[in-house]
């Protein structure tokens, strides 16, 4: 049915293989090829995402869905529209790619494009959803990281942002979808947010945001410095979760991977605490209220993981020093049945009780939000 996004995502009852059903008719095609402006039924077509997103109604109460065609497609895009949802034609075929980063200049001449105006997807809306393709970042960042730290052809500011759930992002929903980048891959700051079957790979702080987002059965790939001898060489997850806010990133049956085999082992951090620097009435200095939430759930990780899990960070405090927020202190850092070489159990890595875990449920993390979760296998 044209402008319905059926894509009930539905598991084998032993498998964690999913398939998902996309619509047979879209409202709108991205090809670049354009050699048509329509189909033979009247679909629109389109040279670029941005001129089909364009084109799609203001406040759509039902998916209004795009399907991408094979292609590289070097656009900077914002959603600002409800129900918007893109259909790539995988992950290996379609990518929305941009290589902007925070200490860039922007083209308007406005100042530098910051951590969140870096993102090649920026999603400020509710109901958006995504399938079958690749959304990145492609700063090189690599480049940059082999330069002498205090050389003057480094960039200080090297955040490189694939996605970002901003101002109105809720219920964003991602299947089958590759997200990559090195320095804060995926930006999930607002609103609640399902990526199901998704690979996300970055190395510092590359998951991150006061958002609630749900990881369920994606592979977490922790990719290597342009140095070796660097370390800690990453670190997964970088939560500023509201103290009130009762979840923040969650991982549920996620394989934590490292991209490269001779990766050493330990050198990687589940996470660490981010205190975003924010205006206040006495001043600007670190949140001291973003007592940041990362579980993972039953999760396989890799021999790159540290021992004790997770680190410090530092952020700035009332007086302009910095300071250090510690894991166990100013954060809410957890684990439920981790397995493989990664996974240790002492004193620095905080497990939960049988009865603690049942509160992850996906039911309590999306709230009110049910996406087909009868269908999910978790």
């Amino acid at each position: 049915m044209k402008g319905c996004c059926m894509a009930a995502v539905v598991y084998g009852a032993s498998s964690r293989v999913a398939q998902a059903q996309t619509p047979n008719t879209p409202d709108a095609i991205v090809d670049q090829n354009h050699i048509r402006q329509a189909t033979q039924d009247g679909t629109p077509i389109y040279g670029t995402v941005a001129d089909a997103l364009a084109s799609a109604p203001d406040n759509s109460v039902t998916p209004w869905t795009i399907a991408l065609m094979p292609g590289h497609y070097s656009e900077k895009l914002t959603i600002t529209k409800p129900n918007i949802c893109l259909v790539g034609s995988g992950r290996g075929e379609t990518c929305i790619a941009f290589d902007a980063f925070a200490g860039a200049e922007k083209p308007d001449g406005t100042g530098q494009w910051g951590t969140p105006g870096s993102a090649t997807l920026t999603i400020n809306a509710p109901d958006f959803k995504a399938y079958h393709l690749t959304i990145a970042n492609d700063f090189d960042f690599l480049d940059n990281d082999r330069r002498d730290p205090h050389g003057a052809n480094r960039i200080g500011a090297s955040q490189a942002v694939a996605i970002y759930l901003g101002n109105g992002a809720d219920r964003s929903l991602f299947y089958d979808v590759a997200m990559t980048g090195y320095q804060d891959t995926v930006f999930a700051d607002r609103g609640r947010s399902l990526f199901s079957h998704c690979i996300i790979s970055g190395n510092v702080d590359f998951i991150f945001g006061g958002g609630a987002a749900l990881f369920d059965h994606c592979d977490i790939v922790s990719r290597p410095r342009a140095v070796p001898t660097t370390l800690p060489a990453g670190f997964v997850s970088a939560p500023s979760t509201a103290k009130d806010s009762p979840f923040g990133l969650i991982f549920r049956y996620c394989d934590l991977k490292k991209e490269n085999a001779d990766q050493p082992a330990g050198s990687h951090y589940l996470g660490r605490p981010w205190h975003p620097t924010r205006d206040f009435k006495d001043g600007r200095y670190a949140d001291p209220d973003a007592i940041g939430q990362a579980v993972f759930f039953h999760c396989h990780m890799e021999d790159h993981i540290a021992t004790d899990g997770w680190t410090s960070m530092s952020g700035l405090a009332k007086d302009g020093q910095r300071k250090w927020f510690q894991p166990l202190v100013d954060a809410r850092f957890l684990e439920y049945k981790s397995t493989g070489p990664g996974a240790n159990i002492n004193a620095s890595r905080p497990q939960l009780s049988n009865a603690e875990a049942l509160t992850y449920s996906p039911e309590h993390i999306l709230g009110d939000w049910k996406p087909q979760l009868e269908h999910f296998n978790l």
